[in-house]
């Protein structure tokens, strides 16, 4: 699929940039706290192309040409683009909101944000496709595996657990990507359907 190959190799090019210019690249586009006197407003989109490692990479684009592939064939690019956008940006901005308030200074990288978002929509349209995680590899219908997900997402961003990951950003993406279908479906809280 056009879009999703394209973020893809847009997600690979800026890894390989980040590799030949280091920090000072990451410092420009990385997603940095509002305190911490580096945020810039073009971060809110940036931050989702850089990646903090290769297997950080890997998994992100895996999921994206998984769950991106899947919903650009049947939305078309221009409605999965606006869809990812979304998620990347209330992924921003739930983690923007979070580090504001524990006072963190640490930037974000990553894709994962659009990603969540990207599985609730699959979860939405395929409630009862078959996913099988990696780990623990039991297969599940679409709708248990990303409710799972998020209540781990949540419960390891509360406790604190796995310091390093932007539980938040997760959880943000998650939340763009459930209005956007919301407001597509014409539910509440964008109608009474």
């Amino acid at each position: 699929m056009p879009l999703t190959q394209t973020l893809i190799i847009a997600n690979v090019v800026v890894f390989l940039l980040e590799q030949m210019f280091g920090s000072a690249f990451t410092g420009w586009f990385a997603l940095w706290p509002l305190a911490s006197g580096l945020f810039m407003p073009w971060q809110l989109g940036t931050y989702a192309f850089l990646h903090a490692g290769l297997t950080h990479l890997a998994f992100n684009m895996f999921g994206l040409w998984m769950f991106g592939g899947e919903l650009e064939r049947l939305w078309g690019p221009r409605r999965l683009a606006l869809f990812y956008g979304v998620s990347v940006l209330t992924a921003a901005l739930a983690q923007l909101a979070v580090t504001a308030a524990l006072g963190a200074m640490s930037p974000t990288v990553g894709a994962s944000g659009g990603l969540f978002g990207l599985l609730i929509g699959f979860a939405m349209v395929f409630p009862r496709r078959t996913i099988t995680p990696l780990l623990p590899p039991i297969p599940m219908p679409a709708w248990l595996f990303v409710t799972l997900y998020g209540v781990i997402e949540l419960t390891l961003g509360v406790t604190g657990s796995a310091s390093g990951v932007a539980h938040f950003a997760h959880l943000g993406g998650l939340l763009g990507g459930w209005l956007v279908m919301r407001y597509w479906r014409g539910q509440m809280p964008f109608g009474r359907h």
